[in-house]
């Protein structure tokens, strides 16, 4: 059985990024009290991304958050994969670690791409074991995050909502809750945000991701390299009250601003959720 621990929060992150490695290092910002990492970027044999790993490690608590883990696919786990993956959180020691409620590919090919699931009791079950079977294996609890999705299922027998609930409490793991692809997926399938939050279990939910996305007019892709805008600081905010404290960091992964552009944001959510959460909001 995994690991388990008391809900920790964390207070404000931010992605780490290679581009702000060296000021990071020099400047050190009392503003980012957290960083989250993308597991595979580590997930090598050494190099500048393991070294400026392990120096800014000593300074600030970190997450490890994947894109490959694919645990949606019917393809066998890849234990190689999570052997590797296990060796890399013995090295940060992270407060947790994730990966998406997705499938990447099929018959061992990785399409590199973060595709959605049918939302059917039979995919429920069969993720939820092999959310288990990670668990036991790497022994700690796992955070699985909804996606941004562009199509759905014609199978489906619920909804997303009720879909990261039933596996993320038979397969007793939590759940990292991206308020911006609820809000993307809101718009891209003409549901209400709300209805999602209301439908999520708060004790489960340890993280939060922000970012920025594309609006094409009739869709909505999710593609982080954009400033995050009001309608998803707006949601962030009712989240907030919603859900109460939760861990809340931000994503950009193109278009690299300056680092004080994205601490400005950062310091933005920060003030969004001081009168939510309290004592809890790291002023």
């Amino acid at each position: 059985m995994p690991a388990h621990i008391e809900k920790p929060f964390l207070g404000f992150g931010l992605g780490l990024r290679s581009e702000h490695y060296q000021e990071v290092l020099e400047q050190q910002p009392k503003e980012i009290d957290w960083f989250e990492i993308i597991s595979e970027n580590y997930m090598i044999d050494g190099g500048k991304p393991l070294y400026f790993l392990d120096k800014i490690r000593q300074d600030y608590p970190m997450v490890m958050h994947g894109v490959s883990m694919s645990i949606g696919s019917t393809d066998p786990l890849n234990f190689d994969y999570l052997k590797q993956l296990k060796e890399l959180i013995e090295r940060v020691e992270p407060m947790w670690f994730s990966d998406h409620l997705c499938w990447t590919g099929v018959d061992h090919q990785n399409m590199h791409d973060l595709l959605p699931l049918p939302y059917t009791e039979a995919s429920v079950n069969h993720i939820a074991d092999r959310i288990s079977r990670v668990q036991d294996f790497i022994g700690r609890q796992m955070l699985i995050e909804n996606l941004s999705s562009y199509i759905t299922y014609t199978t489906d027998a619920m909804t997303e909502w009720d879909f990261i609930t039933a596996v993320s409490e038979k397969a007793d793991c939590n759940i990292l809750l991206d308020v911006n692809n609820i809000y993307v997926s809101s718009f891209n399938h003409h549901f209400d945000p709300m209805e999602y939050l209301q439908g999520i279990p708060a004790g489960r939910v340890w993280q939060h991701h922000l970012a920025g996305h594309q609006n094409t007019g009739n869709l909505i892709i999710d593609t982080h390299d954009e400033p995050i805008i009001d309608p998803v600081w707006d949601l962030y905010e009712k989240t907030a009250q919603h859900l109460g404290p939760v861990s809340t960091m931000i994503e950009r992964d193109g278009n690299i601003p300056p680092l004080s552009e994205v601490i400005d944001e950062l310091n933005r959510a920060r003030e969004i959720a001081k009168p939510h959460y309290g004592e809890n909001s790291n002023d």
